[in-house]
């Protein structure tokens, strides 16, 4: 491997000299990061505004994020068939109209129906997105390019949750409209100035006759991913991880606000903000030092920095030790989501990529869908403290299997 350059220069010199369309994606996702402010309060939204308990509240969260299958898996087919920048435009603005509504009804009982329709549409856009993002790149360019595409949405998302946290309770209806507003815009700049992306069939056939890990598939969806059982082992491993990261931003928002009452959702706000600057400012650092080392030793790693920050975040009660385990929970973050994206995207065939980009965030979220419906009944039935024990323990057994997929790998390629 070349020498690469270090410090302030080599992070810099890191992002240089990417496709067009991956600083077009980047400046439109810093803009949809900014407009985020309806998910990270939906907990408060739930039970302070609509006068949800903790666990139907949980429930409610695991009911929505089921929404999100149907319109993945849509979404995913289209993008594979018709073109991925006409199903993400189409997607988004159907979506973010379901905020506008909401914005208008207020505290109504049907404000949770079109936040669920919400989800549905977003869904069918993300499979789309990703997969345009693996289009434009390369094996060479794609772990710095997603790893840019990270760092514009938390740029973004170091401002959005501080807005929202005063927001939430100035002008609630500003949660929805916002949000809404800065999503239209970013999918609107992406429709006017990145291409279309999926590859045509003379790709695909050519791809037939290469070694790469990312040529063309013939059969359909589950004939492919059982060709790459690596990745599926690896999507049930991260899933582990998204149980304990979606357990935490349930438990976190009630837990500092049943430390500090209103201004827990103030702080609540400042830690995810800390969480986006901690992003921005690691961000390069991080795929610099550790892009020399295989992506699931990296996601390994993240593992056990998830373990540590989830586990003591419930034995601490100061704000500074609340900042500092946000700080290492998000260093996780970092890496696993700086290799995790990359290491799927060089095995998945082209023909299948927006499906893949479909089903395998649907089996690495399904920890997301479940965790808020176990972590309501235990906070209700046992309290704060024991949400945060089951989490350290999800976040190590997925560090454990990812330990193990690295090991047989090395073994085979040995």
């Amino acid at each position: 491997m070349d020498q690469q350059p270090v410090g302030i220069k080599g992070m810099l010199a890191l992002y240089r000299g990417l496709p067009r369309s991956v600083y077009v994606l980047f400046f439109a996702t810093i803009m949809n990061g900014v407009g985020i402010f309806v998910y990270p309060f939906l907990v408060l939204l739930l039970t302070q505004r609509l006068g949800y308990s903790d666990a139907w509240a949980g429930a409610f969260m695991s009911v929505a994020a089921l929404a999100y299958l149907p319109g993945s898996f849509i979404g995913g087919k289209l993008a594979d068939k018709i073109g991925r920048k006409r199903v993400m435009v189409i997607g988004q603005l159907l979506a973010s109209s379901m905020f506008v509504v909401c914005g208008f009804l207020g505290t109504s009982v049907w404000v949770p129906f079109f936040i669920i329709l919400n989800l549905l549409f977003d869904g069918a856009t993300d499979p789309a997105r990703n997969a345009l993002m693996t289009d434009i790149t390369t094996s060479e360019n794609r772990q710095v390019s997603f790893s840019l595409n990270y760092l514009g949405h938390n740029m973004g998302f170091a401002l959005g949750p501080v807005i929202a946290g005063f927001l939430f309770y100035a002008a609630p209806e500003w949660l929805f409209f916002g949000n809404a507003i800065a999503a239209t815009i970013s999918i609107i700049f992406v429709g006017f100035m990145v291409p279309e992306s999926k590859p045509d069939q003379a790709a695909i056939e050519a791809s037939y006759h290469t070694d790469s890990l990312e040529k063309a598939h013939p059969g359909g969806l589950f004939k492919a991913l059982l060709s790459r059982p690596r990745l599926l082992i690896l999507a049930v491993c991260i899933t582990f991880f998204s149980f304990a990261y979606s357990q935490s931003l349930f438990a976190l928002p009630l837990y500092t606000t049943s430390l500090y009452g209103e201004a827990g959702a103030a702080l609540y706000g400042s830690m995810m903000s800390l969480n986006a600057i901690v992003v921005v400012c690691s961000n390069a650092f991080i795929v610099m030092i550790l892009r020399r080392f295989h992506p699931l030793r990296n996601i390994a790693l993240a593992g056990m920095l998830y373990a540590v920050g989830f586990t003591c975040m419930g034995l601490v009660q100061a704000p500074i030790w609340l900042y500092l385990l946000t700080v290492v929970f998000t260093l996780g973050e970092v890496i696993d989501a700086t290799n995790t994206h990359y290491y799927i995207a060089n095995n998945t065939p082209i023909s299948h990529r927006a499906r893949f980009s479909a089903i395998l965030p649907v089996i690495m979220g399904l920890g997301h869908g479940i965790a808020p419906l176990i972590g309501g009944q235990i906070s209700t039935r046992y309290g704060l403290g024991h949400v945060w024990i089951v989490i350290g323990i999800s976040a190590m057994v997925g560090t454990v299997g990812i330990i193990i997929l690295h090991a047989t790998e090395k073994r085979s390629a040995g």
